[in-house]
């Protein structure tokens, strides 16, 4: 396994991007496989274990670089870089919140080394999809030196090709549901029964059927901060920032298909602007602001969550929730309207699957924004939130 020094990883994913994941992304959507090439690649890059910092053996890589990665990705297969997304914002999450742990700090130096692959499970049975409540529970067994944990998962993204796995439970039998912790397992504590199947539209080499999971460990395994706080300061902007940064790409790589389309419509009647370069203006005017939206987030984000911040605790505020949510909905909504009126452009030639301007892979997998954390359920949670928000 290579190292990169953080200055170069996006260009390395790039690479990767065009001889590995761009390679085998037909294949990955067309047989729901997992993208074991291109996970493969990362993995020999070391990128999966980029954001480590560089004391533990890492390429202190930031979220800004994350973000730039999951973009390159996802211009070539949207499953690729989903996966890197997910596995990134356990990575960032242990790193914020776990250094006071001698086991955690040991972790990232072993996640180094073998460049383990984390998912997570968030989701469960009976909880509606709120992330932020929790039937399961850390059950300790006899001396309170090891733990079981039993979680019936409506969903786990590829929950059978992870190594490693980030759970979030009830601190105990007799906590409620909303004081949870997380807990890592490895693969080789935990077993999983698979209860349904992975045969979605888009976004189908992320595997994400639903699981039975049972595991055991130690102790030490088991975050000491509550969720809650890791939720709002980290999780869940993260989330929005390297899934904002993904979902752009899947508009980007239509928007560039759609501007291949018209540079062939000019070559074709030298002299000329075809009609299709005023729509192509204004999708990519769309597409810059979009653009422009997350990376104002993201720069704010990067000054708030700075070691010593002196606005740090607006990550906690109800205002700054609010903000968050409101990002993830706009790129999710516009995402499928970006794509739509590149396929417009792009006409016959973007509709037929044997085409260099084919939408298909784009259109689908771009409809995934909207539900995966759905937009509906956002918008509730900031109905709630409203209510109780001061006016600026």
């Amino acid at each position: 396994m290579s190292h990169v020094e953080s200055s170069g990883l996006v260009a390395v994913a790039k690479k990767i991007a065009l001889e590995v994941a761009g390679k085998y992304a037909d294949a990955v959507d067309a047989e729901a496989r997992f993208p074991h090439e291109a996970i493969a690649a990362l993995k020999q890059a070391g990128l999966l274990s980029c954001y480590v910092p560089k004391e533990f053996g890492g390429a202190g890589a930031s979220l800004r670089d994350l973000v730039g990665i999951a973009e390159v990705l996802g211009q070539y297969c949207a499953s690729t870089a989903m996966i890197f997304s997910m596995h990134q914002i356990q990575v960032i999450t242990i790193v914020q919140h776990a250094l006071d742990s001698a086991w955690y700090r040991a972790y990232l130096r072993r996640l180094v080394e073998g460049q383990f692959l984390i998912a997570s499970i968030t989701s469960e049975v009976g909880v509606g999809g709120e992330m932020r409540k929790s039937i399961c529970a850390v059950e300790l067994e006899e001396g309170a030196t090891r733990f079981t944990l039993t979680k019936d998962a409506t969903t786990i993204s590829y929950g059978a090709q992870a190594d490693d796995m980030l759970v979030t439970a009830r601190r105990s039998g007799a906590a409620p549901g909303s004081d949870q912790v997380l807990v890592l397992v490895h693969k080789a504590d935990y077993t999983l029964q698979q209860k349904g199947e992975w045969d979605t539209m888009g976004m189908r080499g992320t595997c994400s059927p639903p699981f039975l999971m049972q595991a055991t460990g130690s102790v030490e395994q088991i975050m000491t901060q509550p969720f809650a706080e890791m939720s709002g300061q980290t999780v869940v902007p993260v989330s929005h920032f390297l899934w904002g940064g993904m979902w752009l790409s899947g508009a980007s790589a239509a928007v560039n298909k759609a501007r291949a389309f018209v540079r062939a419509q000019a070559r074709a009647r030298p002299g000329t602007v075809p009609p299709t370069a005023l729509r192509l203006a204004e999708l990519v005017c769309q597409l810059q602001t979009l653009r422009t939206s997350v990376q104002a987030c993201l720069a704010e984000y990067e000054l708030l969550s700075a070691p010593n911040a002196a606005d740090a605790d607006q990550l906690s505020t109800v205002g700054y929730a609010v903000k968050m949510n409101n990002l993830k909905v706009a790129v999710a909504a516009a995402l499928p309207e970006l794509v739509t009126k590149s396929l417009l452009i792009c006409g016959i030639m973007g509709y037929k699957n044997n085409s260099p301007y084919s939408m298909n892979r784009h259109l689908r997998d771009a409809h995934a924004a909207g539900l995966m954390v759905g937009n509906d359920r956002i918008l509730a949670t900031n109905a709630n939130l409203l209510l109780i928000l001061k006016d600026d």
